[in-house]
Formats: C-alpha cells, sequence, structure tokens
C-alpha cells in the first residue's frame, strides 16, 4: 500500500466511505471539530475570531501584495523576464477575473488555514502557463493512479480528475509531501478558548451584568406567582440597557450572585493572553495583531524586522520552490533559469531616516548607483552622465592592490638626470653663457 493510502486508512478507520471525510483530506480536521471549551472549531468558524482572522489576512495579505518576478539569470547577471507570459500572470492577472495580488492571497491564505493552498493550471499549447483559478481545499483530494498523482475536484456532485501537471499545490507543514497540517485543525483548543471567551463577554453584557442570580422568598409561591416573578425580573432588569436599573424586592426576598464576576475570572487578561497565544500558533510578533500593552516605539521597530526574517521569509522561500517547480517548464528551469523572486526590500526600508542611512552605505561601497537609489525610491532615472556610475572613496583600494602599492614604496627613488640644452649639460652651457 502506498504512503498516501496508509494515511487514508489511518484517517478513515472509523468512517464509513459513505461520509464524505472519509476521502476528502481537506475535511480530516472537521472530524471532531467542537473544542473542549464547547465552540466548533472549523476553518470556517474560525475566521470569526479577530485574531485567527488577523493573522491569516496579515501573513497572505504580504504574500499577496510582494511584488513577485520571474527572473533570469544570464551569468552573472539578473534580469525581469518580462516577454514570459507567466511573467504577467504572477505579476499582474492571474485569470480575466483575478488580479494577481487576489489570487496569491487567495492562495496562501488556503494554506494558512487549511494547510494546503491548490489552483488549477490554464497552459497554451506550448505548455506555457496563462491562467490560474483557485480552488477551494474543501472540494479536493488526492490520490495514486499507478505512480502518478492526480487531483480529483468535486464539481456539482460530480468528480473532475486533474493530472498532476494541471494544479498548483502548494503545502504548509507536512510530514509526507503530500498534503499539510491544517493550522485551524492543530490549534482547535487554542481558538476555541478564545472563541468561548468572546461567547461569554457577549453573552455577559447582553443578558445584564448579573448573569448568574438566585432570588429567593421566605414563604412558599404558587406556580402563578413563581411565573409572574420571573418574568418581571427579567422583563425589568434583564438585558444590558436595564443592567444598572434599581432592583425593588418585596415581602423580604434576597438576590445571591452566583456567576463569576469578571475581574475574578480575569476576563480582560484572558482576551489579551489569548490573541499572544493565536501569535504563537502563526509566529508572529504580538504587536502584529494589534495586542500593544507590552510594545514601545523601540521594540516595534525590531519586531518589524523580526516579522520579515521569522514570519514571511519561511513562507515566500515555500511558494517561490512551488512556483519553480510546478509553473515553470523543465528548459525554463534548466536552459534558460528562469526562477521566481519575491521581492521584500519595501518591509526592509523603514522610516526615512533608516532609509537614507541604508542607501548611503550602499552608495559609499559602490553597491548602488544614483539611479539604483532613485529606482528604488520610485524616481525616474537621472539623465546625469554620472547617474550610473559607482563610486568608491579614494582613501581605499581592493585587497588584491595592496601589494603591489606596498612593492612600490619599497623601489629606491632614481635621480632625475639633469637637463640637456641643445646636447649640451646644464653646466657647460651656464660656463659658455658666461663666457
Amino acid at each position: 500500500m502506498s504512503l498516501l493510502g496508509k494515511i487514508k486508512e489511518f484517517f478513515t478507520a472509523d468512517l464509513a466511505l459513505t461520509d464524505e471525510k472519509a476521502w476528502n483530506p481537506s475535511l480530516w480536521s472537521m472530524i471532531g471539530s467542537q473544542s473542549l471549551s464547547g465552540e466548533n472549531v472549523s476553518e470556517a468558524t474560525a475566521l470569526t475570531y479577530s485574531a485567527v482572522f488577523n493573522a491569516i489576512t496579515l501573513i497572505g495579505g504580504t504574500l499577496g501584495s510582494l511584488p513577485l518576478h520571474l527572473m533570469r539569470k544570464k551569468n552573472k547577471k539578473k534580469e525581469h523576464a518580462e516577454e514570459k507570459p507567466l511573467y504577467r500572470i504572477m505579476h499582474d492577472q492571474w485569470n480575466p477575473y483575478m488580479t494577481a495580488m487576489a489570487g496569491r492571497e487567495c492562495l496562501a491564505s488556503h494554506v494558512l488555514s487549511w494547510g494546503n493552498g491548490y489552483a488549477e493550471i490554464v497552459r497554451n499549447y506550448m505548455g506555457e502557463v496563462v491562467e490560474l483559478w483557485p480552488i477551494t481545499p474543501d472540494r479536493m483530494r488526492i490520490d495514486m493512479k499507478g505512480n502518478d498523482l492526480i487531483y480529483i475536484v468535486r464539481v456539482d456532485n460530480r468528480d473532475i480528475v486533474l493530472p498532476r501537471e494541471k494544479v498548483l499545490h502548494v503545502p504548509g507543514l507536512g510530514f509526507d509531501g503530500f498534503l499539510g497540517y491544517s493550522v485551524i485543525a492543530l490549534a482547535r483548543k487554542s481558538i476555541g478558548l478564545g472563541m468561548a471567551i468572546e461567547s461569554f463577554g457577549s453573552l455577559y453584557f447582553g443578558q445584564g451584568t448579573h448573569p448568574g442570580v438566585v432570588v429567593s422568598h421566605p414563604q412558599k409561591l404558587s406556580p402563578t406567582a413563581s411565573s409572574n416573578l420571573q418574568t418581571s425580573l427579567v422583563q425589568e432588569y434583564s438585558g444590558l440597557g436595564k443592567s444598572h436599573r434599581l432592583l425593588l424586592l418585596e415581602e423580604g426576598m434576597t438576590v445571591a450572585n452566583i456567576g463569576i464576576p469578571p475581574e475574578d475570572s480575569q476576563f480582560l487578561e484572558s482576551r489579551q493572553f489569548q490573541v499572544t497565544d493565536i501569535a504563537r500558533w502563526y509566529n508572529l510578533p504580538v504587536h502584529k495583531l494589534k495586542e500593544m500593552t507590552k510594545s514601545s516605539f523601540n521594540n516595534i521597530q525590531e519586531e518589524q524586522q523580526s516579522f520579515v526574517t521569522d514570519s514571511v521569509l519561511p513562507w515566500l522561500v515555500r511558494f517561490e520552490q512551488n512556483y519553480n517547480m510546478q509553473l515553470l517548464l523543465p528548459n525554463e528551469q534548466g536552459r534558460q533559469k528562469l526562477y521566481f523572486k519575491h521581492s521584500v526590500e519595501g518591509l526592509l526600508r523603514g522610516d526615512s531616516k533608516s532609509r537614507g542611512e541604508f542607501y548611503k552605505a550602499m552608495f559609499g561601497i559602490g553597491a548602488f548607483t544614483i539611479n539604483d537609489i532613485r529606482e528604488l525610491e520610485d524616481k525616474d532615472p537621472s539623465t546625469n552622465e554620472y547617474a550610473n556610475e559607482h563610486f568608491v572613496p579614494m582613501n581605499m583600494v581592493p585587497l588584491s592592490g595592496i601589494k603591489e602599492l606596498l612593492a612600490k614604496e619599497k623601489e629606491p627613488k632614481a635621480i632625475p638626470a639633469p637637463q640637456r640644452e641643445n646636447g649640451e649639460d646644464q653646466d657647460e652651457a651656464a660656463r659658455r653663457r658666461g663666457q
């Protein structure tokens, strides 16, 4: 049995074949989707929790908005392969209805929630990619046909089989190379607790500031009197707008609060902790999820750098390598040396002061020209004749030239020969003029 078959057998041991979760891996996370907190947590319901939605849209939006270029390496030079149809597809427009940003953001968001992102690849007669169409993971299942990997899409109660070369599949963290783990499924308890805290807060303020009270009467009430008393209390004092009314009790009745006050259950602190917990699941700096209680102006700039290098960079590499492997033809990867590269300079530039210091340093070592800096700042190139020249300080020399300079300093200096006038030296000419 193949590895994929063993995985399927493990997950479907207790399911009937008529159950879609028995064969659709995108629904495996739905098995036991109710968390210990009582909240139903799935890829769809988790998006109603603000911290999860913010994390997914933050990373997905960043990956989708970063410029993505199809590059060509020629010897030691690198250039944009803008003449290729795939360049326009990945940089400008996925298909007639979706921009490249929307398509790549959608693909990344599916990977961040379901653990896998899919898109149908449309090629022309030359095998070049001309369109990409996203496919929601809940419609997709993977199978093996002989030695070939196939993708089966469920559309209108019928299965459509697509070969490997017609599907762009970006898996997240996984162990087999076929499927990625669903972050929502792994974080079900953490997300469920956060959702339960939000539900508690909503019910607390929606039903009044006394969510659980006991009203005691010294005497025994008839069923009618008990019903009338309960109706009166609910109508007069239950609800957010009635929570601070003066409560009038008659005939020696007393009220005992049996609920847990928010200060005792650390309601606000619990909400803040759950945001931090979601940040850990998605490897994000906490301030990126708008939790600013322990942030300052100084450490936010450092955390922004951490966001790029620790949070975004691994995803960029994952997507670039899958684009290279699945979208480029073999001769494009080999002989033409094409590859995809995200441009992250915009995320690293920081404020204008830091950006100026960076440009000054790069210009001072001859790495950037004037026009290189103007291009990074979205300015038109300068027409000055020196704008494309590389400059270095006069007091610096290459390491390879130090030996030569030292050798020249040790050479004995030659005494200049006396000047001659018409074939005579200066002394003879002077004596002749003196005569």
